[in-house]
């Protein structure tokens, strides 16, 4: 069965991938391609004459803008959701069972919201993300550890609060268990974000509508991938599980 579980996982993943990339490409691309142009047209006005045509020559562009927003757009989503999908359905097989009563449909959706909100809202809140132009190059390194350290905090106070929540839920109820490990969730990385330091480098002047689509555009395109992951291995899940109490019977 956990098998089986994976595969759904997996090809639920890519069936998420897929449509959170086309959410990416009509809603998000523009604004990307608009900042690309502001940036295009910095660097040309502070460069020296003619070194902005000397750079084009000397360096080649090894994959068009055509094929990032297109092709590579569909290959990086959709790894991700295949990647996103296998372990989501690890977690399910783990979680099932142990909230009560639930249906694996309503199992798979509760998790899919609880996994948006502390794999992504909560640390996109902290360090939400940019498009090209904004942020400097010497502090990508910094940046990227900055964002993936909340990511993997963010998880693991999540797991914590999810496991004292179901011991409390024991003792006082699943209503006021739920609550207090919420609780419990939102002041511990509340603490942690207040501690970490924070990163804004959106240079003076850059559009801020331009930003709040990109950042607008990010988030939608997360809420359709695990809306998608969710629904769709909720319903493939309990068709395996079904089938398996069918045959046990």
């Amino acid at each position: 069965m956990m098998r089986t579980l994976l595969v759904r996982g997996m090809l639920a993943g890519l069936v998420a991938g897929v449509l959170a990339t086309l959410f990416a490409y009509f809603f998000g691309e523009p604004s990307v391609e608009t900042a690309i142009g502001l940036e295009g047209t910095a660097a040309h006005s502070h460069s020296a004459p003619g070194a902005h045509e000397h750079a084009e020559a000397a360096e080649e562009e090894l994959v068009t803008r055509g094929v990032q927003s297109t092709v590579g757009l569909l290959t990086g989503v959709g790894l991700y959701g295949v990647a996103v999908g296998g372990l989501f359905s690890l977690a399910f097989a783990f979680t099932y069972g142990r909230l009560g009563t639930l249906r694996p449909r309503v199992t798979a959706a509760l998790l899919a919201g609880g996994a948006f909100v502390v794999v992504f809202l909560v640390p996109f809140l902290k360090y939400p993300g940019n498009p090209p132009a904004v942020g400097q190059a010497g502090t990508i390194g910094s940046r990227t550890s900055l964002y993936f350290g909340f990511v993997a905090l963010s998880l693991l106070i999540g797991i914590l609060a999810a496991a004292f929540g179901r011991k409390l839920a024991d003792k006082l109820g699943a209503w006021r268990g739920g609550l207090l490990a919420a609780g419990g969730y939102v002041v511990l990385i509340s603490v942690a974000a207040a501690l970490l330091p924070s990163i804004d480098e959106v240079p003076e002047g850059f559009p801020g509508s331009t930003l709040w689509t990109f950042r607008l555009a990010s988030v939608g395109t997360q809420v359709v991938l695990w809306t998608a992951l969710g629904l769709a291995f909720g319903a493939l899940a309990e068709k395996a599980l079904k089938s398996r109490d069918t045959v046990r019977a």
